[in-house]
């Protein structure tokens, strides 16, 4: 997990627009999302030790960031969570790869599906994407985590099928709300600050 976490934040750290945050809002919104989800991964709740469920924020932060910088804006939230004393300095490797790594490539992953497949309507990228993609971006992230769980055998299947996974549903539903929510309120009031959303894309001869 380290070598994946270090290639992971390698590549961002290098494919990352940087220069778009040269603009203050640009940067003040990197370090707010930062903070905010430092503050809201440190409210979790433990089923057992090692298993915890908590809200990601992951859509969110890769619609209005961009893939790259949320990613490095996550990895800043995860440190902050570290200096906060909520995770060992050894797990940050392995919860780099599944709060970090994986969500945001299947937020990614769903955004361009969806632009791909569906016509470029505002109510498709609010509902659509920034609603059922998040819920389905934790879902995806809790099938990935309980998996890895299972090969290692840290836990048996059945446990995870059983008192884990199911849990995922209701945390999908909540993170689809709050990461819905936050898209349309930037989309409708401040669209520039949404780098994956295009007025001409979306409300333009619509």
């Amino acid at each position: 997990m380290l070598v994946v976490s270090a290639l992971g934040l390698y590549a961002s750290l290098r494919r990352a627009p940087w220069r778009s945050l040269t603009e203050s809002t640009r940067l003040n919104l990197l370090l707010g999302f930062a903070v905010a989800l430092t503050l809201m991964w440190s409210m979790k709740a433990g089923v057992q030790p090692g298993l915890s469920l908590h809200l990601l924020g992951a859509m969110a932060a890769t619609l209005v960031l961009g893939p790259w910088l949320a990613v490095v804006c996550m990895g800043m939230a995860l440190l902050g969570v570290l200096l906060n004393g909520g995770i060992a300095l050894a797990d940050w490797p392995v919860n780099f790869v599944f709060m970090v790594l994986v969500p945001v490539a299947v937020a990614s992953g769903i955004q361009r599906l969806i632009e791909r497949i569906l016509p470029a309507h505002f109510f498709i990228f609010v509902f659509v994407v920034s609603f059922a993609g998040a819920a389905l971006t934790v879902m995806v992230q809790g099938a990935v985590a309980a998996a890895s769980l299972a090969l290692t055998e840290s836990y048996s299947v059945e446990f995870l099928l059983n008192e884990y996974l199911p849990f995922f549903l209701l945390l999908g539903f909540s993170e689809g709300w709050i990461s819905g929510a936050v898209i349309t309120l930037m989309v409708v009031y401040r669209p520039e600050w949404v780098a994956a959303f295009d007025d001409r894309r979306y409300l333009l001869d619509k």
